[in-house]
């Protein structure tokens, strides 16, 4: 199959989706989606920018305060959303190839990730009748006080490109279900999935201008996105260097955030798991999606009298997974992204040798044919480091995991806290008594144990420290786009 044998990549210029027209961004720019595995070119894309996002955000202003959207019952919406999730399940071969093919990740991981998407959607869609304040028995005569949950106004997202459709339907489905109004803006790396999605949401009934999508870049659509005075909540998932500047242009108007941010993420094996299911576990906690996942697992705590037979386990393992082209339906592991963040994992490798840090596998770009034509770095795993080393304290985003041997478990919980992330960790020991010990002590948003990375719409998922705030996923995620406001009546 050949990188343009997609029903969505005609060969047309994609164009940005606003008020529910398809148009062209104002400046007439466009920019290029290429295949990481071939290089072959995928579409082009008209290219937003902060003319693009007024036009955008005024579509969202109106759709929300005169459309038919404001007037549209709690039912309504939960239909909407029911069909949503019925049109992703009937074009999941077609969302999962796209995703494919424009950042790299394995079709399996893909297709698996559209049914999950899916349930997201039904989630929310239950969710959208559940919405309720409260009644309240204030201490001043002849009183009644009640709370409503209104929402929160015209949203803006944006989005990185690791996993595109998957954050777009997180930051679409809350939307949706409460009765904001959005604009997302996607990663320029991997746009295709956001936009044929929002062609999905106008199949699905969506009014026009409730969402609208314009792919640009950070510097230009993201940062007027993030600065705009009408613009009431903005969500972000992304690095802590480009949350910290979305903070600082949230300031104008005060508008409402959630970040959901970087991460190096602990993995604390002790001498008595189940090391038969911890191996595998603790390699793809790493290196899927070819580590760049957020919460990956990095950071592997090995208890030390098991920590270098473990580390060759792992990497033993890893040697194992099938690395290539993701269409390929046998493939583990896809390519980096892009030139330049294969450079940046590379840079990390190199700097961790420098350093005096030990390859044990993997720690080079692959090449030769067909490797020469993508962006392939196998998983690698390093040993004799130590915490201070760049590669351990800083996030990658690419298949490496640095091996830590550690003698107690509250050494562990320490230099596992010793970070500024806190976005997930995983605990493996057959000791349940310490395996609660350790979920409460350690400082992230998701403790696993015994298992890494699990996702399920009810459970909420976040960061603490620069991992971010607020929560995704679950009724806390709702509540993110919902004012309460407080009515009182005088009875008397």
């Amino acid at each position: 199959m050949s990188s343009t044998e997609h029903p969505f990549l005609d060969g047309t210029v994609k164009r940005l989706l606003i008020d529910g027209q398809w148009c062209e961004a104002r400046t007439g720019r466009t920019f290029e989606s290429r295949n990481p595995a071939t290089g072959d070119l995928l579409a082009t894309i008209a290219e937003g920018d902060a003319a693009d996002i007024d036009r955008a955000v005024a579509a969202a202003r109106r759709a929300f305060e005169s459309g038919p959207w404001p007037r549209m019952l709690p039912a309504e919406r939960q239909n909407i959303l029911l069909r949503l999730a019925d049109l992703l399940d009937a074009r999941c071969e077609d969302f999962a190839l796209l995703d494919t093919l424009d950042m790299g990740s394995p079709i399996r991981h893909t297709q698996g990730s559209v049914g999950l998407l899916a349930g997201v959607l039904r989630y929310n869609a239950g969710m959208a009748r559940a919405l309720h304040g409260e009644t309240l028995h204030p201490s001043v005569p002849d009183m009644f006080a009640a709370t409503v949950k209104e929402p929160v106004g015209v949203c803006g997202a944006i989005i990185p490109w690791n996993g595109p459709l998957w954050a777009t339907v997180l930051k679409v489905a809350p939307v949706l279900a409460t009765g904001c109004t959005l604009v997302l803006k996607p990663a320029e790396d991997a746009s295709l999935s956001p936009l044929l999605f929002g062609a999905l949401c106008l199949e699905a009934g969506v009014p026009p201008g409730v969402i609208n999508v314009v792919p640009g870049h950070g510097a230009t659509a993201g940062a007027a996105l993030a600065a705009h005075l009408d613009v009431d909540k903005m969500s972000f998932t992304g690095s802590e260097v480009t949350g910290r500047k979305i903070v600082q242009a949230s300031a104008g108007n005060l508008k409402r955030l959630s970040l959901e941010l970087g991460g190096k993420s602990p993995n604390i094996v002790f001498a008595d798991a189940d090391l038969d299911a911890a191996v595998p576990a603790a390699a793809i906690a790493a290196f899927a999606n070819s580590g760049q996942v957020c919460s990956a697992g990095t950071r592997l705590f090995v208890e030390r009298p098991i920590a270098e037979a473990f580390a060759a386990e792992v990497a033993r393992f890893a040697a194992n997974l099938r690395i290539g082209d993701g269409r390929d339906p046998e493939t583990d592991l896809g390519p980096l992204v892009s030139a330049r963040q294969m450079s940046r994992v590379a840079g990390y490798i190199d700097g961790a040798r420098a350093e005096g840090a030990r390859v044990v596998s993997g720690g080079c770009r692959m090449s030769g044919a067909p490797w020469d034509a993508g962006y392939f770095m196998p998983p690698t795993v390093l040993a004799d480091l130590c915490d201070e080393m760049q590669v351990v304290r800083e996030e990658v985003f690419g298949p490496v995991v640095s091996v830590l041997p550690f003698d107690t478990a509250e050494e562990a919980v320490r230099r596992a806290n010793a970070t500024p992330f806190g976005l997930g960790a995983g605990v493996w020991t057959r000791d349940l008594a310490r395996a609660h010990r350790l979920g409460r002590a350690l400082r992230a948003g998701s403790v696993w144990v015994n298992c890494y990375n699990m996702i399920d719409p009810a459970v909420p998922s976040g960061g603490y420290k620069a991992s971010g705030y607020g929560r995704e996923y679950g009724t806390l995620h709702l509540e993110e786009h919902l004012q309460v406001k407080s009515l009182w009546f005088r009875t008397a």
